[in-house]
């Protein structure tokens, strides 16, 4: 069984594996990519995802920055530590100490879905640092992904329910993760079956299903650090996909709590736009590096 110390199966090309070290507590060691030259650009992943979520995108912008994947408290390759907290807070503090132990400045925050929202409020806690905020398909209303297919509600609903909870998070077939994955994508040939077999693995590690309930069980958080988004003084654009599992009201509400952003909507894309879309988001990245 794959141990803490397993290796992803995914390269890419330019990209290399670095580690933070654990700062006591229960603040765990983390681990991110970097590749490329130029601004720091620190990447935030997905709801069940780790940094390789952003396999496609980074070659597109590593000519004109430094990028920075993490893999947030307790997944991917981030250590998991026992009885740690996967709210909102927990895992922005895990974002805020790569900005500081790294000492990184001017940083352009790109993050999807759970890390659009911990760009969002990083960027209100360190306006010392952060240059500009991407938020993709921000992950901040009811249901979140059980609203992808009844699927994915039984999934989750299953994964929460007390009791037989922790069991059913440790039983992830190979079929079901895709589907739901799938679920996310308006086009879904976009899910590749090695990244599906790299969340797997990662899925095997010890304590990996404990994290990925509390991470399901952190909605509530992620929808209460809405109200942080007016203390962003950087410039905001918010990216949307077509077919994202968000509303069209849950998105008019964010472009009215944040007049002054910038708003794109991708056509025909879905939740993972990192996935399926990467040359919208690099384009729009590129054109101010």
């Amino acid at each position: 069984m794959p141990s803490q110390e397993s290796r992803p199966t995914i390269h890419i090309p330019g990209a290399t594996s670095h580690k933070i070290p654990p700062r006591g507590g229960r603040e765990g060691q983390l681990r991110y990519l970097k590749a490329g030259t130029g601004a720091p650009l620190v990447l935030l992943h997905t709801v069940r995802t780790q940094a390789e979520h952003f396999r496609h995108l980074i070659p597109l912008v590593s000519d004109r920055y430094t990028v920075y994947a993490l893999d947030l408290p307790g997944m991917g390759y981030s250590e998991i530590v026992p009885g740690a907290s996967y709210g909102e807070p927990a895992m922005r503090a895990g974002v805020e100490r790569l900005l500081t132990e790294l000492d990184l400045h001017d940083v352009t925050l790109v993050g999807e879905s759970m890390g659009a929202v911990l760009a969002l409020t990083t960027a209100a806690d360190l306006p010392e640092r952060v240059r500009r905020v991407v938020a993709v398909n921000t992950y901040d209303f009811r249901g979140g992904v059980a609203r992808s297919s009844l699927l994915a509600r039984v999934v989750v609903g299953g994964v929460l329910a007390p009791g037989v909870g922790p069991v059913l998070a440790g039983v992830e077939p190979k079929p079901a993760l895709r589907a739901i994955l799938q679920g996310g994508l308006g086009d879904k040939g976009a899910l590749r079956e090695d990244y599906v077999d790299e969340l797997l693995q990662v899925g095997t590690r010890p304590g990996y299903p404990t994290v990925a309930r509390a991470v399901y069980q952190a909605l509530p958080s992620l929808i209460a650090a809405r109200s942080r988004y007016p203390e962003v003084k950087a410039p905001i654009h918010l990216v949307y996909g077509e077919k994202d599992w968000s509303r069209p009201s849950d998105r008019e509400a964010n472009k009215q709590l944040l007049p002054a952003a910038e708003f794109t909507q991708v056509p025909n894309a879905g939740h993972f736009i990192a996935l399926e879309r990467p040359d919208v988001l690099a384009d729009l990245l590129n054109a101010t590096a």
